[in-house]
C-alpha cells in the first residue's frame, strides 16, 4: 500500500457513508427540497441553480485538486481514469445540471448538509484513488473495469436523459406537476435516479474498492427511497397514472 494512504481513516470514513445510508433508510422521509420541503417552506432558500452549483462543485474541486496535485508520471494509471469518471459526472452536476434545472428555491439549510456532503465524499473517493489505489497494468482489461465503465457510462446517459425530460414538462416559471413520459420513464417513476444509481454502481465495480461501494450503497439508498416518494405522490395527485409503472426498478418494485 503506498506510504501517504492512511487506511483507517479511508475504512472508518467509508464505513460512516454506508452507515448514513442505512439511517436515510430506516428513518424512510423524504429529504425536504422540491416537493418535500413541508415545514422548511419559511426557512431562506436561493434558487436552485445556485444552490445545485454550490452544492456539487466540492465533489468536483477537491478530486480534481487531488487529481491535478499529483507528478505528471502517475497520469495513465487505472486510478487516474476513475478519478476521471467520478470527476466527469460532478462536472457535469456542476456546471450544466444546475444551470439547465428548473427546481423549486432550496432551503440554505439543506444546502449546508449537501455541500459538507460532498466534500466529504469527494474528498475520500478522490484520496482513495490518489493516494490509497493499487491496480495491476492488465486492469483496463478486467471484466470488472471494463463491465463497471460500462455501466458507469449507460447509468449517466439515463440520468441525463431523464433529467432533460423531466424539464420539458414545465415551461419556465411554471410549478405545475405532470406525469413524465418517455425513455425509462415508461417503466419507472425514478428513472433519473435509477440511472444515477447504475452510475455508482458501475463506479463501484471498476474501481472495485470500499470507499465507492459506500457510495454506491449511500446512493441506492437515497435516491432509492426518493424515488419511491415521487412514486407515492405521483400516484396520490394522479388518477390517471399509469398503474404498471414501478418506483425504481422495471417490471419489479
Amino acid at each position: 500500500m503506498p506510504v501517504h494512504c492512511l487506511q483507517n481513516p479511508v475504512l472508518a470514513g467509508s464505513a460512516a457513508l454506508a452507515a448514513l445510508g442505512a439511517l436515510l433508510l430506516y428513518f424512510g422521509e423524504p429529504s425536504g427540497y422540491g416537493k418535500y420541503t413541508g415545514s422548511l417552506t419559511r426557512a431562506v432558500h436561493l434558487p436552485a441553480g445556485a444552490a445545485w452549483f454550490l452544492q456539487e462543485l466540492p465533489s468536483f474541486a477537491v478530486p480534481l485538486g487531488m487529481l491535478l496535485g499529483q507528478p505528471r508520471a502517475l497520469f495513465g494509471p487505472p486510478a487516474t481514469v476513475l478519478l476521471g469518471l467520478f470527476c466527469a459526472h460532478y462536472f457535469h452536476r456542476t456546471f450544466v445540471y444546475a444551470f439547465l434545472t428548473r427546481g423549486r428555491p432550496f432551503p440554505i439549510a439543506l444546502l449546508f448538509k449537501g455541500f459538507v456532503f460532498c466534500t466529504g465524499n469527494g474528498f475520500l473517493q478522490g484520496y482513495y484513488l490518489t493516494y490509497c489505489a493499487e491496480y495491476p497494468a492488465e486492469w483496463y482489461t478486467d471484466i470488472r473495469f471494463v463491465l463497471g465503465v460500462f455501466l458507469f457510462i449507460l447509468g449517466m446517459g439515463i440520468n441525463i436523459h431523464s433529467d432533460y425530460v423531466l424539464r420539458q414538462l414545465r415551461k419556465p416559471g411554471e410549478v405545475i406537476y405532470k406525469i413524465p413520459q418517455g425513455g425509462l420513464f415508461t417503466y419507472v417513476s425514478g428513472a433519473n435516479f435509477l440511472g444515477e444509481i447504475i452510475e455508482w454502481m458501475g463506479y463501484a465495480l471498476a474501481s472495485w474498492s470500499f470507499p465507492a461501494l459506500a457510495f454506491a450503497f449511500f446512493s441506492l439508498c437515497f435516491l432509492g427511497l426518493r424515488a419511491f416518494h415521487h412514486h407515492r405522490f405521483y400516484l396520490k395527485i394522479f388518477e390517471d397514472y399509469p398503474k404498471f409503472r414501478k418506483a425504481l426498478i422495471p417490471f419489479v418494485f
